[in-house]
């Protein structure tokens, strides 16, 4: 209950979750499990547009969103994504959201978190020495 309260990186405080729920309608939810709002009318809008949202599931991280959800959160595309979805093309592949800073983060050989041991190169780095 205190983690509602307090964090924001952990989904909506509960004062988000209480004005989205009173201002906004759910539109759907993606396969990741993050749920989408828009807002009933324009009144508290910047821009004379409705308002959108998104309650992320988990940890509150951007690269969450897939593009299709994306393109509708920041007005590229007017239709919900549940209502038309994008069109797939045989050569993209699926979207997974950005990783940096997790355990399944890559990490290339010589890295720290691997040890921090490097093979040699042909062509080897050779350090600068004052004559």
């Amino acid at each position: 209950m205190l983690k509602a309260i307090f964090t924001w990186w952990n989904g909506a405080t509960i004062g988000q979750r209480f004005h989205i729920g009173r201002r906004g309608v759910f539109v759907g939810k993606d396969d990741y499990g993050n749920s989408y709002f828009e807002a009933r009318d324009n009144s508290d809008s910047y821009d004379a547009r409705k308002r959108r949202w998104v309650i992320y599931s988990g940890y509150a991280e951007a690269s969450k969103v897939p593009p299709d959800w994306s393109g509708w959160l920041h007005y590229t595309f007017d239709e919900v994504p549940t209502q038309t979805p994008l069109n797939r093309r045989d050569w993209e592949k699926d979207h997974i959201p950005n990783l940096t800073g997790t355990v399944h983060a890559w990490r290339p050989k010589g890295s720290l978190t691997r040890g921090g041991e490097r093979a040699a190169a042909t062509s080897d780095y050779e350090a600068w020495k004052p004559e």
